[in-house]
């Protein structure tokens, strides 16, 4: 008993003294210390710690040592919310490989989904116009496409609107003709479905059918059913080029009848008829938001953009679908009259050949296939060849859209640095990549991608906030993180506060920069260290983990 007694009271004195330190447990999962923190609000930034319990946030400013599982020292880093990309094609990819490559590299940690074609629902003749490779399965509802996604793991987290091509496809098939009474009341039971589901709200095309078929009447009539739900209308303009003025009345008109929030997608003036007259699309956002209408708008920060040639094919001859159209492309009656319509335009109708000048040398062939990479005067240069007399460049357009099967998706100059920049630094307007999730390496490299795909979040950090100080530091995370999460009446993302879902991006501001460019597209990016997602590394030190924590979001659950 002595000794007992005597060997308790020698523990005790080497404790005092520090020479046995008692086993001390870790209270957090992980916390990152010391880094420069921009919360996301637009508030200035401070140093201090991140503590992650879980999948939650536990704790910003000050942590007691030693108090983490993992530490990571952030001394030099920005610490910001995971970035929110509002604007996303990465339906299909994700399926094909959930790590999300390009997308993770960029600090992105939640995509939404859906932009005018959704994954669902996809019902009778719908064929989806998602980036992809081979066949694709359907789902019948966007609640199918969440569980599926769950089950194979995705790397990111995953929101979706529902597409109104779905909507519309769903009960008029490729048909052009007017819906009746029951049809449209179809439309409104599918889009009820679709938000009982979780989509965030609906998106719309509306440049090409079936989103050019529906009135402004149609939309304001569906978006009434989103708004029950309180979701939002995301929308592709009607016309991005001379008719961008009257496109964006029409969304305004929308939301104001519809009673709910819209954002207005990649804003731009896409004909360089109309370039340098940004300053008037800004003020007719602005005097809209002054009497009280809730619209926004989203812009990825490059000066091209993509679309396929098929567009350039006018609307009438799309009816029926893609087969139809091929038809009609080997009728030389129904070539001359194509050719007609393209060189002197439609009312209403955004015609991407006179936007840009008829000039093929701005149109770059980013698909898959024997012409990727090549510039459209190039191709027709190399048709030409030897043939006497000269083709008509558009009977060559005519051929090859049938040879490569009615797609020849471009990147293409379409609007001023000055008109983007303008609208990058509106306070309402945020940043979405209009891109997919990538890889340089495997299935996922694919085609000529345009760089916004690899490179969209750090090259406004390191262009339009280090290089050339457009923004703030902090006002450009408030746009890739807050922002977007307040459109979408995302609660709990968004944002570094204690009680919030641990997304997180770590970047170092001095090196961050984008690598990929048009030319050269498969090329991830600089400065990315480390992006947590439901607090787990995704990215450790610039290296995919190979973790899979992402969840789909469902709206209203």
């Amino acid at each position: 008993m002595f000794t007992y007694l005597r060997h308790v009271l020698w523990v005790a004195v080497l404790l005092v003294l520090g020479g046995i330190a008692p086993a001390q447990e870790a209270t957090y999962d992980l916390v990152i210390r010391g880094g420069k923190i921009v919360d996301g609000t637009g508030n200035p930034w401070f140093v201090g710690d991140v503590a992650i319990r879980g999948d939650k946030i536990v704790a910003v400013g000050s942590v007691p040592a030693k108090s983490g599982k993992r530490e990571i020292d952030a001394k030099g880093l920005v610490v910001s919310p995971g970035f929110i990309d509002i604007h996303s094609h990465s339906d299909y990819l994700l399926l094909e490989d959930g790590n999300a490559p390009s997308k993770i590299r960029q600090g992105v940690t939640t995509e939404v989904l859906g932009e005018g074609s959704s994954v669902a629902p996809n019902r009778g003749e719908l064929t989806p116009k998602m980036t992809g490779d081979g066949p694709q399965p359907r789902f019948a509802r966007l609640a199918d496409y969440f569980d599926k996604l769950e089950r194979s793991g995705v790397a990111v987290n995953v929101a979706s609107y529902v597409g109104m091509d779905n909507i519309w496809q769903s009960v008029m098939g490729h048909s052009f003709d007017r819906p009746t009474a029951e049809q449209f009341a179809k439309m409104r039971e599918i889009t009820e479905e679709a938000m009982k589901d979780g989509a965030f709200g609906m998106s719309s095309l509306l440049a090409m059918p079936p989103g050019s078929l529906t009135t402004t009447e149609d939309i304001i009539e569906l978006c009434k059913v989103v708004a029950k739900h309180r979701g939002i209308f995301s929308s592709h303009n009607r016309n991005e080029g001379t008719g961008i003025l009257e496109a964006v009345k029409e969304c305004i008109t929308i939301g104001e009848k519809a009673g709910l929030p819209v954002d207005i997608i990649h804003l731009k003036i896409a004909d360089q008829k109309l370039w340098g007259r940004m300053n008037e699309v800004v003020a007719l956002i602005e005097t809209a938001r002054q009497r009280g209408v809730n619209v926004q708008a989203n812009v990825y920060p490059y000066t091209r953009g993509n679309n396929n040639l098929a567009s350039i094919i006018p609307p009438w001859a799309h009816e029926g679908g893609t087969p139809k159209m091929l038809a009609r492309l080997k009728e030389t009656e129904q070539r001359e009259k194509m050719k007609k319509d393209i060189r002197e335009g439609l009312p209403g109708w955004y015609n991407h050949y006179t936007a840009v000048g008829g000039d093929w040398s701005r149109m770059l062939v980013s698909g898959k296939g024997p012409y990727e990479g090549l510039t459209m005067d190039r191709v027709i240069a190399s048709k030409s060849k030897d043939k006497t007399p000269t083709p008509d460049p558009l009977d060559l357009l005519f051929d090859i859209l049938i040879e490569q099967g009615g797609s020849i998706p471009t990147v293409y100059e379409h609007h001023t640095q000055k008109d983007m920049t303008l609208a990058l630094s509106q306070s309402w307007c945020s940043v979405g990549s209009d891109g997919a999730a990538y890889s340089t390496e495997g299935g996922l490299r694919r085609g000529n991608p345009h760089p916004r795909n690899f490179g969209t979040f750090p090259r406004v950090l390191g262009v339009y906030v280090r290089e050339t100080g457009l923004l703030k530091l902090e006002d450009a995370i408030r746009k890739m993180t807050s922002l977007n999460a307040n459109k979408l009446g995302i609660t709990d993302r968004g944002l570094l506060r204690p009680g919030m879902l641990a997304d997180v991006t770590i970047f170092d501001p001095k090196t961050l920069i984008d690598k990929s460019t048009y030319e050269s597209p498969f090329h991830y990016n600089e400065g990315i260290e480390y992006v947590v997602v439901n607090g787990k590394l995704v990215l450790d030190q610039g290296k995919p983990t190979g973790e899979k924590p992402g969840r789909a979001l469902r709206h209203g659950k």
